[in-house]
């Protein structure tokens, strides 16, 4: 299936680039930010990822986004970690993330809350599954507006 957005499009040219050098596209973003365009390359590995890290997988991919040239108008490349408290959007997240403390914020109150917190576990087309102690919450995705995981220093 043909990726139709920008962020799509450079996803799709950069993932096999990213892997060959030894790690996972996490995510990609563009957006305009202020009066600039931004495109977010957001890198993941099992060792961590380091300022180093960054810098060569920028080093690598700039010329073939330039040799490319998905993007219309001019734009910053970034390439960053997802950090400790990282955001989750796609099935993708969801599967690297299950099992994991999550915060899940919502458009609207769900039983008087607009922030559930707890373990991230199954998901499908209509919900996410919210372990909440000795309880699992559904929770419709169209209901959510963010979740990202939680950093805890207990390690729970």
């Amino acid at each position: 299936m043909k990726k139709t957005n920008v962020a799509g499009v450079v996803e799709e040219l950069l993932a096999p680039v990213v892997a060959e050098i030894g790690y996972r596209l996490w995510d990609v973003v563009y957006r305009k930010v202020g009066a600039d365009y931004t495109l977010t390359v957001t890198i993941d590995s099992d060792a961590g990822i380091t300022i180093d890290d960054c810098e060569k997988v920028h080093r690598r991919i700039d010329p073939l986004l330039d040799e490319a040239d998905p993007i219309e108008n001019a734009y910053i490349l970034e390439v960053s970690s997802p950090g400790i408290e990282r955001e989750i959007r796609t099935e993708a997240h969801m599967d690297a993330c299950r099992g994991m403390a999550v915060e899940v914020r919502l458009f609207s109150p769900l039983d008087g809350k607009r922030v559930l917190t707890g373990t991230l576990g199954g998901y499908d087309k209509e919900a996410v599954t919210l372990r909440e102690g000795e309880n699992d919450r559904r929770i419709p995705r169209e209901s959510i507006s963010q979740m990202h995981t939680l950093y805890r220093e207990d390690g729970e």
